[in-house]
Formats: structure tokens, sequence, C-alpha cells
């Protein structure tokens, strides 16, 4: 297989990475913070700590959770939006040579259950807020202890305080709850303040996130990443950005939430490697409290998903903010509209590059070169050491432009689904991960995502993408958001639905099929429409085209 898109490589980018060139992310985290000790690290709710002072935390706790009789290998979770706790937590459990199971704190009861017996997981770090759910099974998983923390504990008294009573008394936002084996966060800390570390021999097999894919399709699965798979995807990413950088100087908003795999590698471990500072933004859906925050800060990199980008232009202020410092916009996670994309643009300067990914993948797989000037539709080229093909159903490939399923094949890729061979074996195939995602290779080697599989609609035997269909009907300029479903039909099998919030209330459904049919084949052409004041969306802000098809 030609690699073509190597010709498309920046100046300074390498074709090559080396996976072992660290041990383990612990390596990575040990150098930084000893070469970044004066800098901060993590900002949140106008409080940060430095390089020096995670160091000295995560010891704390990777020596209590030593202390409780965990060993190497033994899984952790937790359980918490973007706080400060979050980065201490996680490079606790990494620092004890333990596996981080991310849970999403949405989740339900019936879904945190099934996430904590299926890892297997010892103990949790959660936020009291949530502590209800776990409450409700308590009895069914087999937990050690139970770390609760506030969402003010890392900030300074009186402000802990303060933050902590708001959030309990006033806004009622923790629920009642009764749990056994329970310290508090800052106990643990203490407690881990008086006993040795350990510091463990962590070897580049060994398990360092157990990353529990969405389960929108039937049951979540636990990928397993190890340190290799990960440090793999950071030396990747960044020496296909490197050429940007400024050593210490990058200062990162992360308003994805840590848990998710996208801003876990892209913005928490990639920038650490770097000595950047990490923006935690605990609950970006607050657009208003979200664009106040960004104006703090000469903030040189965001990450974020095509309904973030969308909610921030269409906040008041967003517009008045210093973009001058920005220097990478990543968008992942889900297509980003071309819409969405060139309003990005001419209102920050500054383009919009998107990347792919999976959770299987540690995630990146592809991204477009840094030196893009303007939005390109594509999800850019394979980083380094990584290599994608567009195979047909039988795992052949295909000719150049055709579309197909795309498979990625490097040092990223996952070592499996825990305690499921068949799901591993079904779908990496002799070291090609199959993504289950449709797509297309140009002339000069840019991917082009086409849709998900599963999501494809067949209109009287024609392929139908859902991107296709909401990238046009996003582009009219009554439309805010935009999901395309396929509906059962008698005759054509099946028809294209689009559920629709409006930016304009005048907006009609005729005007909007009209406008469809200026753009789209007539077989794409939406025949039914749905007005909603808002879609379903996961917590990272995918829209959940599966719920708009089940009801």
């Amino acid at each position: 297989m030609e690699k073509i898109w190597l010709k498309r490589y920046p100046n300074g980018v390498p074709t090559e990475i080396d996976p072992d060139h660290y041990a383990s992310l612990v390596d990575i985290f040990e150098e930084s913070v000893k070469k970044y000790k004066d800098s901060p690290a993590f900002s949140n709710m106008d409080y940060e700590i430095t390089y020096g002072e995670l160091d000295t935390l995560t010891q704390q706790f990777a020596a209590y959770l030593q202390s409780l009789g965990l060993k190497p290998g033994d899984p952790v979770a937790v359980m918490m939006p973007n706080v400060l706790q979050y980065p201490v937590a996680l490079f606790g459990i990494l620092r004890a040579g333990m596996t981080v199971v991310n849970v999403n704190p949405l989740y339900t009861a019936r879904e945190l259950k099934h996430q904590l017996t299926d890892s297997k997981t010892k103990a949790i770090v959660i936020l009291k807020n949530f502590a209800e759910t776990l409450a409700k099974v308590e009895k069914d998983v087999n937990l050690d202890k139970v770390i609760l923390t506030g969402i003010g504990d890392m900030l300074p008294v009186p402000k802990r305080w303060i933050v902590n009573f708001v959030v309990k008394y006033v806004k009622k936002m923790v629920p009642a709850y009764s749990l056994s084996n329970t310290i508090e966060f800052n106990d643990a800390l203490s407690a881990g303040s008086k006993k040795p570390y350990s510091r463990p021999e962590i070897a580049g097999d060994d398990l360092a996130f157990l990353q529990y894919t969405g389960g929108t399709t039937g049951v979540s699965k636990g990928a397993m990443l190890t340190h290799r798979n990960m440090v793999a995807n950071l030396d990747q990413i960044s020496a296909f950005i490197l050429p940007r950088l400024s050593d210490g100087k990058e200062v990162v908003i992360t308003a994805l939430p840590l848990y998710h795999i996208f801003a876990l590698t892209a913005n928490c471990l990639a920038f650490l490697k770097f000595g950047g500072k990490n923006i935690l933004i605990t609950n970006p859906r607050d657009m208003p409290a979200f664009v106040k925050e960004l104006s703090k800060h000469k903030f040189t990199m965001i990450s974020g998903v095509n309904t973030l980008f969308n909610g921030l232009l269409h906040t008041p202020g967003f517009k008045d903010i210093d973009f001058s410092h920005l220097k990478i916009a990543l968008g992942g996670g889900m297509a980003v509209q071309r819409a969405v994309a060139e309003n990005w643009e001419k209102v920050t300067g500054s383009a919009l590059l998107e990347g792919y990914g999976l959770t299987e993948c540690s995630p990146v797989v592809t991204a477009n070169p840094f030196d893009i000037e303007h939005y390109t539709g594509s999800i850019g080229i394979p980083l380094p050491s990584t290599d994608v093909k567009i195979v047909d159903e039988d795992g052949k490939e295909v000719a150049q432009g055709e579309t197909g399923e795309i498979w990625a094949k490097g040092p990223q890729v996952m070592a499996g689904y825990l305690g499921r061979k068949e799901d591993t074996d079904n779908a990496i195939k002799d070291g090609w991960f199959a993504t289950g995602d449709m797509g297309l290779m140009d002339e000069h080697g840019f991917f082009r995502i086409v849709d998900r599989k599963k999501d494809m609609i067949l209109v009287s035997g024609f392929n139908v993408y859902p991107n296709e269909i909401e990238d046009v009907v996003a582009s009219h300029p009554k439309v805010l958001e935009v999901a395309a479903v396929g509906v059962e039909h008698e005759s054509s099998g099946e028809v294209v639905k689009i559920v629709v919030v409006k930016k304009d209330q005048s907006l009609a459904e005729k005007e909007l099929i009209d406008f469809c049919r200026e753009n789209l084949t007539a077989y794409k052409v939406p025949k039914l429409v749905e007005f909603r004041d808002e879609l379903p969306k996961t917590n990272v802000g995918k829209i959940l085209r599966r719920e708009l098809r089940d009801n």
C-alpha cells in the first residue's frame, strides 16, 4: 500500500515515531513535573495548581491507594466532571501502577453497575453529586473503597466551603445517598502524605486505561489501552503539531470531559508533555459562563465537537473574545459541519481542523496538517506510524476515491476488548482495526468520512449518508442544529427524516424541503421534517441519532 499522504506532511513532521521511547505514561509524567515544576498545570474556577504541586498531590494519592492493599494493575474508577481532583486522581492511579477506569458521571445505575462489574473495579473516586447513583448498585458491585469529593474540594478556603455549600444547599445538586467504606478525597490525600510511596515497574504492555465504548449499540465494552498504546498516540499527536508549539507556554481550553478519550489524550496528556496549562471547564453547557471564562485567558488551543463550536458561535460575547493567540482549534468526536467551520474561521480568524479517532485507537488516527489555512471537509491524513485503508465487504482494498469501510493500523490500536475475545477478533483483523465508519481517500491521501455504517439510510437501494444531509441543512441560515435519520417506508424501504432546531422561528417545513431540493439529489431529499427545541446528545455533545430513530 502506497502511503501517498506522506507527501503532504509539513516540514519537521516525522513519518514514524518510536512507541517505546518511554516505557509508560508515568515516565512522561515524571519528566514533565520535574521540567515544568513552577509552571501552572491545571486551572479551574480561577484557581490553578503547578506541575510541582501536581507531583506532590498525585504521589500522595498513589501512596494512599497502595496503602489500601491494592496491587499494580488493579482497576480504579474515576467518576467526575472536569475539576482539579480529576488530574490528581488520574495520575495518582497511574503512578500507583493501577488501571484507570473512566466513568461517565451521567450514567444510570444500570450502566454504572455494568461498567464496575465488567471491569472488576476495586475502588472509585466519585463526585458527591453522583453518589446517589452508586448507592443504588453498591450491593451489586464489589468495591473496597469509595473516595468521595465535592466540586470545590481542591479550591482554597474559604472558596472551597462556599462552592460546596452552594452546590449542596442552594442549587441542591447533591441528592441524599448512603454508602459504606467511604473516605473524603482530601482525607485520602492527607493519609497518603503520611504513607510511603513505592514507584512500581510499569511495562508498555501493562494496562493504563479501561476505556468503555459508548454503548450506543448494545452493551458497553471495555477497550484495553496499554501504556504503549497511549505513549504512541501522544508521540504521534505531538510529532504532528510540534512545529506549532512553544514549550511551557501553551494554554489549552479543556471543555470536553476528561473521562472521554478525546480530551484525555489530545488535551490532558498531550499538553502535559509540553508543559501546557489546561483550563478545565466544569460545565460547558452553561455557554454564557463558558464564554466569560474564555475571555479571561490568552488560550492557544481549544478542542471540541461540532455542537460545542456551534453553541459558542451563537452565544453573545463570543465574537468579542481576543483570538490573537489561538494556534489550533481541533474538532473531533463527530463530523464538523462546513457551515460551522466557516463561521468559526470568520469569527476567530483560525481554521477549524478536523481530526478522526476512536476509543479503540487511543484515540487519534488522522488529522488535518497544522499548516492548512481553511476547512477542508476531510478528516485529514494518517498520523506518523499509522496506516489507513478503505476496504469492501470482503476486506479487500477498494480503488482510490471509492467508498468503503475505514480500517486503521498502528501502535495506538488497543490490545482488545476486556473479556470479549469474539468481539476483539471481529474488530481486529491481522492488526487492522475495522472502524465501522464508511469513508474514502482522495488523490492526495486525505480521508473523508461518509458516515457510520449503522447510520446509513437505504432509500430504494441507494445509500444515503446522514452527514451529507445534515451538512446541507445546517447551511440554511435559519437552522441551528439538525440530525438526519432513516424511517421505515413500505415502498422505498426507508425515507430520510430530519429533526431540526430552529435559529429563526419563521422557518417552515416547505422552505426547508425546497432548500434541500436545490442542493440534494431527489432520493436524498428529506420526506419528513420534525422541529424540536433541542436534540438528544451524549455528555460529550454527540447527537444521538439512535434515540431519534427509536422515537
